[in-house]
């Protein structure tokens, strides 16, 4: 709903509209009015090596002590048109790397 005054979005509070730019408040009509909350995304960071063990596993030499499985996951550090980087940690001594 836009506000008839200033054109401005509206916004739901309680019963009635509210015009946040010139505080024009309208009483709201019907019962078919959706109201959506957006929430702030979470982000999980597993640190515990017990919680580790739900990570997928792939086949690859470690670094430090050369075994060769660790656990990886993938995240966009750049733009969208960059690849992702995939992060390992060695399911024998817990070594982290990147590989871009």
């Amino acid at each position: 709903m836009f506000c008839p005054k200033c054109k401005a979005l509206m916004y739901p509070k309680d019963d009635v509209f509210v015009c946040h730019k010139c505080g024009f408040k309208k009483k709201k009509e019907g019962s078919n009015v959706v109201v959506s909350k957006q929430t702030k995304k979470e982000v999980t960071i597993i640190e515990d090596k017990e919680k580790t063990q739900i990570l997928p596993k792939t086949a690859i030499k470690c670094p430090k002590c050369e075994h060769n499985e660790a656990f990886w996951i993938l995240r966009q550090m750049r733009g969208s048109d960059e690849p992702e980087s995939r992060f390992y940690t060695c399911t024998k001594c817990g070594y982290k790397w990147r590989e871009d």
